[in-house]
């Protein structure tokens, strides 16, 4: 399996938790699980990157991510993999579901790295999201505060889809 770094935002916590199943389910070690509020962007190290954030209020960007996105459009991310994930709210915003993740993958779309993780809508409940380009989100989105009783299989299924390719 490739070297995997993974570089999360999480206010409440809920994204912080998310990012720490990935890494045990992907056996990433704590050195290499990093919070962007003092993370650097040196990815060198890395085959593939999962970027996580959640999203605050109506499709913001966690407020660490609000410094640490100029650091990724920045970075050299030529022939990584790269894949997004998030937390949002479905119910309280539903017309902004986890934008969060959009406005990392317009950062990441076209700095020469390859996107992975699409996850189709299908047994989400929202009404829109920037999130979703050609009927699937960029990446994993989880909603713990409503559906908290899918999140492991939303994780597991991911993870699975993951595996495949990095």
């Amino acid at each position: 399996m490739s070297k995997i770094g993974i570089y999360y935002g999480s206010t409440t916590g809920n994204t912080q938790e998310v990012a720490e199943e990935i890494a045990k389910q992907l056996n990433v070690g704590k050195a290499d699980l990093h919070d962007v509020s003092n993370a650097n962007a040196d990815y060198s190290a890395y085959d593939a990157i999962l970027f996580g954030s959640s999203t605050l209020g109506a499709g913001d960007l966690q407020d660490d991510w609000e410094y640490y996105i100029a650091k990724v459009k920045a970075a050299d991310l030529n022939g990584k993999k790269v894949a997004l994930f998030g937390c949002g709210d479905s119910y309280s915003y539903s017309d902004t579901f986890g934008e969060a993740l959009s406005k990392i993958y317009d950062v990441v779309k076209d700095k020469g790295c390859e996107l992975i993780g699409k996850v189709h809508t299908e047994g989400y409940t929202f009404d829109s999201s920037e999130s979703v380009v050609d009927g699937q989100f960029v990446g994993l989105l989880i909603d713990n505060d409503n559906e908290s009783d899918l999140t492991d299989q939303r994780i597991a299924n991911w993870i699975e889809d993951l595996k495949k390719v990095i």
